[in-house]
């Protein structure tokens, strides 16, 4: 079926040039077109074309965007989306300004997730997380990805990511399966660390490439968590089983993280608050995708990730919310890119690119998503509004009122916009 995307009020089609990533002066380059439409053919796209020469009669279908801007299908490329259980309480306690060491002491903390995780069924978990894929739907969201990581033994890990491609078989956006078993050390294994980590190596990464139960391995390396030795040892063993690498470093503590994953060419390194002047240097050279969590800095009132000297040395920056129940309970993308904005100095048009190509290529799937180009899939979020600025200075409001996945309405929440 041959379809026509018609007459938005802006067009954002953020061209690579075949490039397929933004980085240093090149991620604050939109290039916003007017009066303009796009030529859908086969769940791709085939043209985008003036206004001035369509012929409504050559269309299948024409859906009128007429007074919206139309940006590519937004990308959340780092999230925790798949548990159960509510840290509310402990959110509470943090606020009357009990501190964490004395939460985890009473059972709070990531063990109170993974407690619950292992007590849900596969069935409890689907019906617990569905609501929250349909929330990032509505946002213009069409390739979201999701570790796993609460479960924190064979069973529970492989249960979570039996969720994960579940939920991606269900659902018509691209959902993305990250492994992430090294997430911190369970409580069984406090003690016999070497343990756990051989349970990841030779028990769960194998069974997980078998299967094809992930994407990506990602871990943690924090003073907290896992050493960069201990992430060497367990990236390369994924790497022999073809799995792609993620990794969450400079959080907190400088521990090596960073060097580990440049070591093993890892797609992405998550958080950074951390990071000093040295590796910001080496991201420059690289093609890792640093990926920016402004929303753990907001939720856990802590400093963000230095994102105007990453842009200024060449780095490639994307976003994400990080949504998980601990440190950022933060769902709303678009905030994301608000607070990116306000407390990292972000540009407008950079926090657009972060959140759709350059967060396509901490997926890897750059080459397909992420920008308006011809022959690429015809994903789009449709804006309630003729000034794309508004996406980032309407803090905490979501003004997606379509979304488009693979040339296919999926969200519309203005019915006469078809």
């Amino acid at each position: 079926m041959k379809k026509l995307l018609f007459n938005p009020s802006q067009l954002l089609t953020l061209d690579t040039h075949s490039k397929n990533v933004k980085r240093g002066t090149g991620l604050s380059e939109i290039d916003l077109l007017h009066d303009h439409s796009i030529v859908i053919n086969n769940n791709f796209i085939a043209d985008i074309i003036p206004n001035s020469s369509v012929n409504k009669n050559k269309f299948d279908r024409i859906i009128d965007v007429t007074g919206k801007t139309v940006l590519p299908g937004l990308v959340e490329c780092h999230t925790h989306s798949v548990f159960t259980g509510s840290r509310a309480d402990e959110f509470r306690q943090k606020l009357a300004g009990v501190d964490y060491e004395k939460i985890a002491e009473s059972g709070g903390g990531i063990n109170s997730t993974v407690r619950s995780v292992r007590q849900s069924s596969f069935e409890d978990i689907i019906k617990t997380v569905k609501p929250r894929i349909e929330n990032f739907i509505s946002q213009g969201i069409t390739s979201l990805e999701i570790k796993s990581g609460y479960g924190l033994d064979f069973e529970n890990e492989i249960k979570l990511l039996q969720v994960i491609n579940y939920l991606n078989e269900i659902y018509p956006i691209d959902i993305i399966p990250t492994f992430l078993g090294a997430h911190t050390f369970p409580p069984e294994h406090k003690t016999t660390r070497d343990e756990y980590i051989d349970e990841i190596i030779n028990k769960m990464l194998p069974h997980i490439a078998e299967q094809k139960l992930a994407k990506f391995c990602d871990g943690f390396c924090e003073a907290t968590a896992f050493t960069a030795d201990e992430i060497d040892l367990i990236f390369i063993r994924a790497e022999e089983l073809g799995l792609n690498l993620k990794l969450h470093t400079e959080q907190f503590n400088s521990i090596g993280g960073l060097n580990t994953a440049l070591k093993h060419n890892a797609v992405s390194v998550d958080h950074l608050e951390v990071l000093q002047d040295d590796g910001i240097i080496k991201l420059g050279k690289a093609d890792t995708v640093s990926v920016l969590l402004p929303g753990v800095s907001f939720f856990l009132k802590y400093q963000y990730a230095p994102a105007r000297k990453l842009i200024e040395s060449n780095a490639i920056i994307a976003l994400a919310t990080d949504f998980n129940p601990g440190s950022s309970h933060i769902s709303s993308l678009s905030l994301i890119m608000s607070l990116a904005a306000l407390n990292m100095r972000m540009t407008i048009e950079e926090t657009i690119n972060a959140v759709s190509i350059n967060a396509a290529a901490a997926l890897k799937m750059n080459d397909k998503i992420g920008s308006i180009e011809i022959g690429k899939r015809a994903d789009f979020s449709i804006f309630d509004t003729e000034e794309y600025a508004n996406i980032v200075y309407d803090i905490g409001r979501n003004l997606n009122c379509m979304t488009i996945k693979n040339g296919e309405i999926i969200y519309n929440s203005a019915p006469s916009v078809t």
